[in-house]
C-alpha cells in the first residue's frame, strides 16, 4: 500500500510538473470564473472586476442543483448503468471504480484542475493562482470571490462555479472506465486517471471553455486583446454547449485507445458475455437522463431562457434518440430490447450535449433522432471494424454521438434551421450567424483536434501506468472475477 501511494504521488507530482512548463499566466494574474455561452459555448471562465451587482439567488439555487443532479449523474447512474451491464463477477469492481475515481478527480480538481482549467494562462492551460482554491473566499472580510456568467454585470460566486464543473471533469474520467472494465487493475485505473486528467481534460476544457467574459469587453478597443487570452479552440469561435468535445470525445477516444493496449478479454468473441443486470442498467439510464437536466440546463449558468432551452432539447432528443435505437434495432434483430432503449437514450443525452442552448426545437428532434441510428451503427458495425473490445461501447456511443453532436451544432445554430445563432460582438451582446458551411468547418477543427490531443495524452497516460503497475491483472484473476481478486468482496452472495 505505501509503495502505491508512492507511485500515486509521483505521478501526480509529473501530472503538475509538466504543466507547470506550459502555463505562463503571472503569478498575481486574476482568475476567470467560468461561463457556459447561452449563445456561443457553455461553461467558459471570466474575471468579474468590479462587478456592479450581486449574485442572484435564484441563479445561484438553481446552479446548486444542477451540481448535485451532475453528481447523480455519476453516482450511482453512471455506476449502475455500467456496473449491470457486466458480468456479476465484476459488478462490485465497476461500481468501486466509478466511486473512487469520481472522488479523486473531485480531490484533484479543487487542488490544482480548477486553476489550470479556469484561470488566465496561455490559449492551452491556465495558471496557478487558484490552488487550492486559494482566493475563492476571504475569511478576514467574509467575501466571496465573483465571476460572470454569460449576462453582461450578472455575477456568479465563482464556488458554485468550482462545484459544478468539478463534477464534470469527474464524470468525464469515469466514462472512459467503460471500456476498459474487467480485466484491469484498480491501481492503474487510479495513475491513468492522475495522468489523464492533468494531461488531457485540463487543456481541452481550458481551450474550449475558457474566456475573459462579457464584462471584460468594455469597449471595441479591447475586443482583439480579450479574445487573445482566451482558450484556442474558444478563439477559432467552436460551440460547445455543455461538453461534447470536453467530456465526450474527449472521454470516448480515450476508452478506446486504453481498450487497444489493454487487449481484449478472456473469452471475447467465442463466450457470451451478456449483462448481469439490465434492470440495474435500466435505473442507471433513468438516473442519467434526470441528472443529464443539470448537466445540460445548469451550462447556461442561469435561471434563463437558454437554461429553458437546453432543457427541453435535452428532453426531446433523448427520447427521439430511444425510438430510432430500438426500431432500428427491430428492423435489424427482430427484436426490440431494453438494451437498446437504454443505448439509445445515453446516445441521444450525448448527442445534444454540445447543442443543447445551441440549437432550436427542430434541431433537437433532428439531432436525438439521427444519434439513435448513427450511435446503432457504432456499437455494430463500427465496433466491428475497429477490432477493440470496447466493453460498454464508450467509444460508440459518447465519442461518435459526440461528433455528431458537435458537427450538427454547427448546422442547427442557424437561425434558418430555427437555431438561436450566435453572439458575434460581445460588447453590445449582439448575435447573429455566418453560414452553415463555415461553422461547420470551425466544429470539425475543434473535434479534430480534441481526437489528436486526447488520443496522445491517452497512450502516454496508459503506457505510464503499465510501466510502474502493469495495466492488467493475471489471467486467474480476470477469469475469478474482480470483485474477489481486486477488492476480496462480492456483489452478490449466492
Amino acid at each position: 500500500m505505501k509503495k502505491l501511494l508512492a507511485i500515486v504521488l509521483a505521478a501526480l507530482s509529473l501530472g503538475i510538473s509538466g504543466l507547470a512548463a506550459a502555463a505562463d499566466a503571472p503569478a498575481d494574474a486574476a482568475p476567470a470564473a467560468a461561463v457556459a455561452a447561452p449563445a456561443a459555448d457553455a461553461a467558459a471562465a471570466a474575471p468579474a472586476a468590479a462587478p456592479v451587482a450581486q449574485p442572484n439567488k435564484g441563479d445561484t439555487a438553481w446552479m446548486l442543483m444542477s451540481t448535485a443532479l451532475v453528481l447523480l449523474m455519476s453516482v450511482p447512474a453512471l455506476a449502475l448503468f455500467y456496473g449491470g451491464l457486466v458480468r456479476s463477477k465484476n459488478m462490485l469492481s465497476v461500481l468501486m471504480q466509478v466511486f473512487v475515481v469520481f472522488s479523486l478527480i473531485t480531490v484533484l480538481w479543487c487542488i490544482y484542475g480548477y486553476s489550470l482549467a479556469f484561470t488566465e494562462g496561455n490559449a492551452f492551460i491556465g495558471g496557478f493562482d487558484r490552488l487550492f482554491l486559494k482566493g475563492t473566499f476571504d475569511s478576514a472580510t467574509g467575501a466571496f470571490a465573483l465571476g460572470a456568467t454569460f449576462s453582461k454585470a450578472t455575477p456568479m460566486y465563482e464556488l458554485v462555479f468550482v462545484a459544478f464543473q468539478a463534477t464534470f471533469a469527474a464524470i468525464t474520467v469515469c466514462l472512459i472506465l467503460g471500456a476498459i472494465v474487467e480485466r484491469i487493475k484498480f491501481s492503474a485505473v487510479l495513475i491513468f486517471s492522475i495522468l489523464w486528467f492533468t494531461l488531457s481534460y485540463l487543456p481541452v476544457a481550458h481551450m474550449v471553455w475558457y474566456w475573459m467574459g462579457p464584462d471584460a469587453y468594455t469597449g471595441a478597443d479591447v475586443v482583439d486583446a480579450m479574445t487573445a487570452k482566451a482558450g484556442f479552440i474558444w478563439q477559432m469561435g467552436a460551440l460547445d454547449f455543455a461538453g461534447g468535445t470536453v467530456v465526450h470525445i474527449n472521454a470516448g477516444v480515450a476508452g478506446l485507445v486504453g481498450a487497444y493496449l489493454l487487449g481484449k478479454r478472456i473469452g471475447y468473441g467465442r463466450e457470451a458475455f451478456s449483462p448481469h443486470s439490465l434492470t440495474m442498467t435500466m435505473i442507471g439510464a433513468s438516473l442519467l437522463w434526470f441528472g443529464w437536466f443539470g448537466f445540460n440546463a445548469g451550462s447556461a449558468l442561469e435561471a434563463n431562457g437558454f437554461a429553458a432551452l437546453a432543457f427541453i432539447n435535452t428532453f426531446l432528443a433523448t427520447a427521439c434518440a430511444v425510438l430510432t435505437w430500438i426500431l432500428g434495432e427491430w428492423i435489424l434483430k427482430g427484436k426490440p430490447s431494453m438494451l437498446g432503449a437504454a443505448s439509445g437514450a445515453v446516445a441521444g443525452l450525448v448527442a445534444i450535449t454540445p447543442a443543447a442552448g445551441n440549437v432550436g426545437i427542430p434541431g433537437a428532434f433532428a439531432i436525438g433522432a439521427l444519434a439513435g441510428i448513427i450511435c446503432l451503427w457504432g456499437v455494430n458495425g463500427l465496433k466491428k471494424m475497429l477490432g477493440a473490445d470496447d466493453a460498454l461501447d464508450v467509444f460508440g456511443i459518447h465519442a461518435l454521438g459526440g461528433i455528431f453532436g458537435a458537427i450538427a451544432t454547427g448546422v442547427f445554430n442557424s437561425p434558418a434551421l430555427g437555431g438561436p445563432g450566435f453572439v458575434t460582438d460581445w460588447v453590445t451582446a449582439a448575435t447573429g450567424f455566418t453560414s452553415i458551411a463555415e461553422q461547420v468547418v470551425v466544429q470539425a477543427k475543434a473535434v479534430g483536434i480534441t481526437v489528436i490531443w486526447t488520443a496522445v495524452a491517452a497512450f502516454v497516460s496508459f503506457k505510464i501506468a503499465d510501466v510502474l503497475v502493469g495495466l492488467r491483472v493475471s489471467e486467474d484473476e480476470e477469469r475469478e472475477g474482480l470483485d474477489i481478486t481486486s477488492h476480496g468482496e462480492s456483489a452478490y452472495h449466492y
